[in-house]
């Protein structure tokens, strides 16, 4: 069984990639510290990687605070960039395989199509600049990788979009919600499996790939299906995104076409609103 070692393990996909394990039993996940898993430090990762000896690197480290990126701009790159390289190199010099998760902010988002891989990336904001960045140093320093764009990620843990709605949906009778960004939610669960799929195929098939959940929907409709799902009852108004001034820029349309990773790997992708259910029903029963 192959070894795995999981940097960024205290955050959502790190938490749902530790349960997944368990789940599946896989017991040669080794999940670091952070101070251990720093990847803005280049010597830490090269010691931790050539005393752990993994077969692959699964990196969920990142930078993700979307509007606060547009004025932290040098962290945002450290992160995002400087630390997908430090960690590329570090696996480079320990012949591990990469796994390594980016974003659909990558893409500006004007256009009404599912994202392919091979789609010109032209992202809108600092923090999909940097994401690019991240998977281009990626791709320049280690053939042996796979890079993941995902979507709208949520989960039983750690703070996103579903248990936001769900506390707020509680405290207030009255929510506007922007209608006019559609893309598509990803359960972070779904995505922790995904990644073990890849692994345990031993794939050579390296590079870039799209994963998100099966289908279309805009953030009023997603809030207002944790709302109906949960049995929360509170009034959802749909508005447009200039109602919400926010200091960063989103794509309008960032729906990912996920053709290329569902017939290489041979992998079914559930329906995101049958995830929604499964992930308020893991919140409801903690």
């Amino acid at each position: 069984m192959s070894k795995i070692l999981v940097i960024g393990a205290g955050g959502q996909l790190g938490q749902c990639l530790k349960i997944v394990a368990e789940r599946r039993a896989i017991t040669t996940v080794v999940f670091p510290n952070e101070q251990d898993g720093n990847i803005l430090n280049a010597e830490a990762l090269n010691t931790l990687l050539a005393s752990e000896k993994p077969d692959y690197v699964i990196n969920c480290a990142a930078y993700t605070a979307v509007d606060k990126a547009e004025d932290e701009v040098e962290l945002a790159k450290a992160v995002n960039e400087t630390g997908a390289a430090n960690l590329a190199t570090a696996c480079e010099n320990s012949n591990a395989i990469l796994v390594h998760v980016s974003t659909d902010f990558v893409f500006e988002g004007n256009e009404i199509k599912l994202l392919k891989e091979d789609d010109i990336a032209n992202p809108i904001n600092v923090y999909g600049v940097t994401k690019l960045d991240g998977e281009k140093a990626v791709e320049s320093i280690l053939a042996a990788h796979f890079i993941l764009r995902t979507s709208w990620l949520y989960s039983e843990y750690a703070n996103n979009f579903v248990k936001t709605m769900l506390k707020l949906g509680a405290e207030r009778d009255e929510l506007g919600i922007i209608a006019d960004q559609v893309g598509t939610p990803t359960y972070a669960i779904d995505l922790a499996n995904v990644i073990y799929d890849i692994i345990d195929s031993k794939s050579t098939e390296y590079g870039l790939y799209h994963y998100s959940n099966e289908g279309v929907t805009s953030w009023y409709d997603f809030a207002k299906a944790i709302f109906d799902i949960s049995g929360t009852q509170v009034k959802a108004n749909p508005i447009p995104g200039s109602a919400y001034p926010a200091k960063a820029a989103r794509p309008a349309f960032s729906v990912m076409d996920k053709t290329k990773i569902k017939t290489t790997f041979n992998i079914s992708i559930p329906y995101w609103r049958d995830s929604v259910v499964e992930c308020i029903s893991k919140i409801k029963a903690q």
